[in-house]
C-alpha cells in the first residue's frame, strides 16, 4: 500500500488547517477537510466539507473545491470550482467547472472556462479554452482544441487491443451525441460530426460528417412477428 500523503494524527492535521484559515482560506467545516502537508492554497480559495487534498495540490485563489471532492497532485487554478468529483494529476484551469461526478485521471489538462460535467472522463488529454464536454463523455489519449462542443455520449476509442492511439478535434469542432472517434483520427477545425457517427477517416475542416447506417422502417412488422 503507498503511503500516506495525509497524517492520521488530528492534531497535525488541525495544524495544517488552522495554518491554511490564517492564510485566508476559507474552510466551512474544518472537522470535514483532509489536507496533506505539501499542498499549497491561495487566499481566497473555499473549501466545502468533504474536501480530500493529497500529495502537491495547488488550489488557487477564488477556487471553489467541494463538496466531496478528492484530489490528487492536481493544480486548480483561479475562480475554478470542482465538487463531488475525483481528479488524480489533473491541471484545472481559470475560471472552469469541474463534475458534478467527473472522473480526471494523470494528463488530463484542462483549459481556461471549461466546462467538464456530470460522468465525464479525460485520461491524458489536453481540452482547449471554452470547450465543454456536459455529460456522460471520454475523452482519453487526446489534444482538443479550443471553443469545441463535445456531446454527451461521445467517446474517443482510443485502445485497439494492444496499442493507445490519439485523436485531434480541432478549434470550433462539435462532436454530436453518442459518437464514436475511432483513434488515430482527426476532426478539422469548425467541422460537425453527426450524433450517432462511428468516425474512422478524417474528417476535413468544415466538413460535416456521417457515419452511420440509414434508417429502414419495417410497417406492420410487429403485426406479422407477432401475430394476435
Amino acid at each position: 500500500m503507498a503511503a500516506l500523503s495525509i497524517s492520521t494524527d488530528k492534531r497535525e492535521r488541525a495544524a495544517i488547517i488552522a495554518r491554511h484559515i490564517a492564510g485566508g482560506v476559507i474552510i466551512l467545516d474544518p472537522d470535514a477537510a483532509y489536507i496533506g502537508a505539501d499542498v499549497k492554497i491561495s487566499a481566497g480559495a473555499v473549501l466545502y466539507p468533504g474536501v480530500i487534498l493529497e500529495g502537491g495540490c495547488e488550489i488557487g485563489s477564488g477556487a471553489v473545491i467541494g463538496p466531496d471532492a478528492r484530489l490528487t497532485d492536481t493544480v486548480v487554478k483561479e475562480n475554478a470550482t470542482v465538487q463531488y468529483s475525483v481528479l488524480n494529476g489533473a491541471t484545472v484551469g481559470a475560471e472552469t467547472s469541474v463534475g458534478p461526478f467527473a472522473y480526471l485521471r494523470p494528463g488530463a489538462v484542462i483549459g481556461d472556462h471549461c466546462r467538464i460535467g456530470d460522468f465525464v472522463e479525460v485520461k491524458n488529454a489536453k481540452v482547449g479554452n471554452y470547450t465543454k464536454a456536459s455529460h456522460l463523455a471520454y475523452i482519453g489519449d487526446a489534444d482538443v482544441g479550443e471553443g469545441v462542443n463535445y456531446s454527451c455520449g461521445a467517446i474517443t476509442v482510443n485502445y485497439d487491443g494492444k496499442d493507445k492511439h490519439r485523436t485531434v478535434i480541432r478549434d470550433n469542432a462539435f462532436i454530436g451525441c453518442n459518437s464514436n472517434l475511432i483513434a488515430p483520427v482527426e476532426v478539422g477545425e469548425n467541422a460537425f460530426v453527426a450524433a450517432g457517427s462511428t468516425v474512422t477517416e478524417n474528417v476535413p475542416a468544415d466538413a460535416l460528417a456521417i457515419a452511420r447506417q440509414r434508417q429502414t422502417n419495417k410497417a406492420e412488422w410487429r403485426k406479422k412477428k407477432f401475430p394476435v
